[in-house]
């Protein structure tokens, strides 16, 4: 089986792509939606040996890993299935998600299940990691109180000049009790000029002189539940025309963070920062804020030290966090045969 994913504006335009891209016989996966509602995601499954008879053209659309794919009997498939599920459940994923990445690990048939998981997670979720060079439209970190985001905004502004981009920062947290310090702190550091601003008026009229290849904006944390907190943020957001970035701690209650990720995708959020993945042993709440928020990975930032920065998430790198035992097994063998 190969699986291939369809964005669209309605349910109904997605079943189009599909037929016109994978004929009658695909088989739905999964499916939910993206942009706080605005569009929905499917992924669907064709048989290998039904894609063979198709034009040439519409079987090349098929994106291919950088893990050997390989296609055994149906007890190799079963015993991986069997293994990821068991790492789903030691990741206290929720059973909608769950149900999703076993779901394409068993239509995919693989034999190895460190390549199956990677492959359903490829398939399943999007991961686009920050700009890392000039871009045009400011960043917000966004997220409830506690998450992270004045770290992560160091972490990227302390990258950004590293790699020789001017860098603006500006604040909007700017009455919680050393708020502003915190982050000039760190900005004084990389001889960066801290902005303040504390309304949506004031942010509009700092970024009008901001002057720099990238902007980052920090807020404050804001309770994802109680709608007079997040409609002043709203606000913020709206008036900055920016790219919000939601920010969201490792560790916590699955079912929560997938609440609160679709939350903070309804005012805007296409993309996640994951913070304090290296104290977190159960990472089922980063899949189920990904899935409920129809949130993209970002980055990940697994260090509390700002000059280590932040790492892109990918595919790979997620299916490392999850199966670490995997990871180390592999890199032992590596090294027997090195040896």
């Amino acid at each position: 089986m190969r699986l291939k994913s369809f964005t669209a504006n309605t349910m109904k335009e997605a079943m189009q792509m599909i037929r016109e891209t994978l004929g009658e016989d695909a088989i739905i996966v999964s499916t939910r939606e993206e942009n706080g509602g605005k569009t929905v995601r499917v992924t669907a499954a064709i048989d290998k040996d039904t894609e063979a008879t198709m034009p040439r053209p519409l079987a090349e659309l098929d994106r291919r890993s950088d893990l050997d794919w390989q296609y055994e009997d149906d007890d190799d498939s079963a015993t991986v299935v069997e293994e990821v599920t068991e790492v789903m459940l030691r990741h206290a994923v929720p059973d909608e998600v769950l149900d999703q990445v076993v779901s394409a690990v068993n239509i995919m048939g693989l034999s190895e299940t460190r390549n199956a998981l990677f492959a359903a997670l490829q398939n399943l979720f999007e991961f686009k990691p920050l700009p890392q060079k000039t871009y045009g439209r400011p960043l917000m970190l966004i997220g409830p109180p506690g998450a992270g985001k004045t770290l992560a905004a160091a972490k990227i502004a302390a990258r950004g000049a590293l790699s020789g981009l001017r860098m603006s920062v500006i604040t909007t947290d700017t009455i919680r009790a050393g708020g502003v310090e915190q982050l000039e702190a760190f900005t004084r550091l990389m001889k960066i000029d801290l902005k303040k601003a504390s309304d949506p008026k004031m942010l509009k009229d700092v970024l009008a002189t901001a002057k720099s290849d990238q902007t980052i904006i920090d807020t404050a944390g804001v309770n994802p539940f109680d709608p007079e907190s997040i409609k002043p943020l709203a606000r913020l957001i709206h008036a900055a025309e920016c790219d919000p970035v939601l920010v969201i701690p490792a560790g916590i209650d699955a079912d929560e963070s997938g609440e609160i990720a679709r939350v903070f995708a309804t005012i805007g959020a296409r993309t996640m920062i994951c913070t304090r993945v290296d104290v977190a042993r159960r990472l089922g709440s980063l899949l189920s804020a990904a899935h409920h928020g129809g949130l993209s990975f970002a980055e990940i930032s697994n260090t509390a030290k700002v000059a280590d920065g932040l790492s892109p998430m990918s595919a790979k790198r997620l299916t490392q966090l999850l199966m670490p035992r995997a990871e180390d097994a592999m890199a032992l063998a590596n090294a027997r045969k090195a040896g």
